[in-house]
This record gives C-alpha cells, sequence and structure tokens, in this order.
C-alpha cells in the first residue's frame, strides 16, 4: 500500500515525540483528525450543463481554540492532502502560539477552466454544503492556491445569507472593504522574509553574496522574491508550473512580476519586447531549478517536490519552505545527512495564518488596524518564534524541522492535558 501524505506527515511527530515528555493520550489525539467532511457541489455551468464538483473540509484538532486553515482550488485536490495539510496547520498554529487549531479545505478542479460566474457559484455552493461545519467559533476558512480575496469574499456573503446576519470573522484573507486586513495578501511571504532575515544574520550570511532560487512564482512565491531582491540578494532563479528562468547574475524581479501579471505565465517574461535583453538568461525546468547550486533554495509551489528521488542533488546549503510540505521526510534524512539546513513550513510560512488570526481578532473587536501595526506584529511574532526553535535545536542537538514540531508539542500536549488525561484520573 502506497505511503500516504497524512502517514508522511505523522513520520515527523513520532520523531519529535522522542524528545518530549506528556502523557501517550496526546499523541493518541495528534494522530488523527477530528473531523473531515466529503461534499458534492452541483454547479450550473455557463453553457447549461451540470457539472458536479468534489469538496473537502477537514478539522484537525481543536485543542488551543477553533480550527483556522485555507481552502485551495486544484486538480490535485484528495481527502488525503487536505487531511495532511490540516495537520500542519494544527503545528503551525501552536509554533505561532496562536488560539487556534488546524483545518484545511479544498475543491477537485482546474480554476483556469471555469468563468468567473462559474468560480462564485461553485464557491457559494461549497459554503451552503459546510455551512454547519465552520463558523467563527467553531473553523475559520481563509485563501491557499487558487483562492485569493474575491473567493473569501464570495464564502463570507454566502455564510451571512445563511446565517441573516453579517459575519466577517467566518473567514479571513477577505477584501479590506469586507473586513479584511490590511497586509493579509502579503502576509506569507512578509512573514518568510522576517524569517529568513533572522535566520542569515544567525548564520552570518551576508544578502549581497547569498544567491536565492525561488520555485513558485505565485502569489507567495513572486512577493517573497522581490523582498528579498529590494533586500540585497541576488535571486538567480524562478519559475512557475510551465517552467522557469535562470540568470548567474541575477534577475529583474519587479520586472518579471509586471510581465507575469500580463502574460499569465513566466514563459513570456523573456520574449516580449525590451524585457529579453534585461540580463542573459537560461530557460529551466522546475526540476532544474531545485538542483541548481545556489546559497538559498525557497520551494514555494506544492507539496512533495524535493523527495528521496532527488534530495541527493539538492546543492542548496539552505532551504526556507514557503509552500506546505516540499520536503518529504525520507528527503528530510538525506539532507540533514548533507548538511543542508531545512527551516521548515510550520514556522516559514506561518505569517499567512498570523495575519489571519489579526483579522479575526479585528473583526471580533470592530476596530482596525493600520499596515505599520500589522507588519510590526507580523515581524515581532516570527523573529520571536523563529529565535525559540533555534534554541532548541541547539539545545537538544537535532534539526529545525524536529525542533519546531517540539515547540509546538509542547504547547499542544499542555493544552490537550488540561482536559484530563490517564495520569489525572488515576493519581
Amino acid at each position: 500500500m502506497p505511503e500516504t501524505l497524512l502517514s508522511d506527515a505523522n513520520q515527523r511527530l513520532e520523531k519529535a515525540l522522542r524528545y518530549v515528555t506528556m502523557d501517550p493520550d496526546v499523541a493518541a489525539r495528534l494522530h488523527y483528525p477530528k473531523a473531515s467532511l466529503i461534499v458534492s457541489i452541483p454547479v450550473r455551468m455557463d453553457n447549461g450543463t451540470l457539472r458536479v464538483f468534489q469538496g473537502y473540509r477537514v478539522r484537525y484538532d481543536d485543542s488551543r481554540g477553533p480550527t483556522k486553515g485555507g481552502v485551495r482550488y486544484h486538480p490535485s485536490v484528495t481527502l488525503d492532502e487536505v487531511q495532511s495539510l490540516a495537520f500542519w496547520m494544527t503545528f503551525k498554529c501552536a509554533v505561532l502560539n496562536l488560539p487556534f487549531g488546524g483545518a484545511k479545505g479544498g475543491i477537485t478542479l482546474n480554476p483556469k477552466e471555469l468563468s468567473k460566474f462559474e468560480l462564485e457559484r461553485l464557491t457559494r455552493g461549497y459554503v451552503d454544503a459546510i455551512a454547519d461545519f465552520i463558523g467563527p467559533d467553531i473553523d475559520i476558512p481563509a485563501p491557499d492556491v487558487y483562492t485569493n480575496a474575491m473567493v473569501m469574499g464570495w464564502m463570507m456573503d454566502q455564510y451571512s445569507i445563511i446565517r441573516r446576519q453579517i459575519t466577517p470573522a467566518v473567514v479571513t484573507g477577505k477584501p479590506v472593504t469586507m473586513g479584511g486586513s490590511l497586509g493579509r495578501e502579503t502576509a506569507t511571504a512578509m512573514g518568510a522574509f522576517f524569517v529568513m532575515q533572522t535566520a542569515m544574520q544567525r548564520l552570518g550570511q551576508n544578502p549581497a553574496n547569498t544567491t536565492v532560487a525561488v520555485q513558485g512564482f505565485g502569489n507567495a512565491g513572486s512577493i517573497i522574491a522581490e523582498l528579498l531582491s529590494k533586500a540585497g540578494y541576488r535571486v538567480v532563479a524562478v519559475s512557475d508550473s510551465k517552467g522557469g528562468v535562470y540568470a548567474k547574475k541575477g534577475l529583474d524581479i519587479p520586472s518579471i512580476r509586471r510581465f507575469k501579471e500580463a502574460s499569465r505565465g513566466l514563459k513570456a517574461v523573456y520574449c516580449e519586447g525590451s524585457v529579453c535583453n534585461i540580463v542573459e538568461h537560461d530557460v529551466i525546468t522546475n526540476e532544474e531549478l531545485l538542483e541548481l547550486d545556489v546559497d538559498v533554495l525557497v520551494p514555494a509551489a506544492l507539496e512533495n517536490q524535493i523527495t528521496k528521488d532527488n534530495a541527493d542533488r539538492i546543492r542548496a546549503r539552505y532551504i526556507f519552505e514557503v509552500a506546505n510540505g516540499p520536503v518529504t521526510s525520507d528527503a528530510d534524512e538525506i539532507l540533514n545527512r548533507k548538511g543542508i539546513q531545512v527551516f521548515p513550513d510550520i514556522l516559514t510560512n506561518a505569517g499567512g495564518v498570523t495575519v489571519s488570526y489579526f483579522e479575526w481578532v479585528q473583526n471580533r473587536s470592530g476596530s482596525y488596524w493600520p499596515l505599520e501595526k500589522v507588519n510590526r506584529k507580523l515581524e515581532q511574532s516570527m523573529n520571536a518564534e523563529t529565535d525559540h526553535i533555534w534554541a532548541i535545536a541547539q539545545e537538544l542537538s537535532v534539526d529545525l524541522r524536529t525542533a519546531a514540531y517540539i515547540h509546538a508539542l509542547n504547547r499542544l500536549g499542555e493544552a490537550i492535558s488540561a482536559r484530563g488525561t490517564r495520569e489525572f484520573y488515576l493519581t
């Protein structure tokens, strides 16, 4: 039987449990999701035909508060994937000390094949199907792969129609005009940037002498590439689902972002007008990008990009996981042997859920924050938890991923144990 994503994710939990003293009840609870929902969503298409889509929502653990997690629209969405992402969200929220548990949702489809009208009908149908499974005090969806502020606005509006009351706190990542937070759209990349800055300082790495490759040029990947470029790092390669570009001297990231948005792909970036002459470049594949000889590799696409099959060919010194689960547990062992330091997803890309928490707080209080306050609080949170995880790794002589899971387990263990364990009842 092939290994599932969730079983692979649980291997990280097992490794961290060796370093934590806690009641067995805690581990037993964390090995399985609390609730998984599968729904069918019938949608009337623009041409009059009816299509039925498969949707999912998983609440993994709510020991620390209502569950929190994004909704992705992608052809590869499965229940196993959604459960694994909800697992990671559980630990991510604990790492950042947020009063949330982990959740995730998704619909299996290629959103590029649907019109905006069809996407709206699909989104509202999804909310109709899961309305009793979510809520501001139960489970709060957010954007993920191929969903955005507009989609979240539809979700919030549909939920409000069902409940017959305006309920902005039911989702985060909404348009600002509907109660969204300033800074939410850039939060994942901004949080990763703060982690990288803190880490590079600790490692004595000068930005001007640091080369970076970014796999995935969507919302998070394109923004982190531009932030790093503006901070003086030499971003030499970027890619999207159709391929990428590499230039040893460095790329003009702002220009690439403009042309990507205009052309809908990197493929056209270097063959339109004067952009072709910005810098000499090579066209590369996603696989080739991962194996470049660079200081920093940033996987910002989908899970399972670095596996036991290609881990031996990875030459970067540091990996910062902006995507969820881009490195498998088998690959982790190989990378550790090679001395490559991996800054894990449950820390590196936690900026999104952190600012989602800020948005939820603002919705509940009715008091909204300026962008400067959002970014300042995000920087404080990301830097503090990076320092905590670095200290655990040094103290216990473990890799950074294990240190992050240990950090999260300590917080999760306290919350689960507070409800009563075997030891409590037998003493």
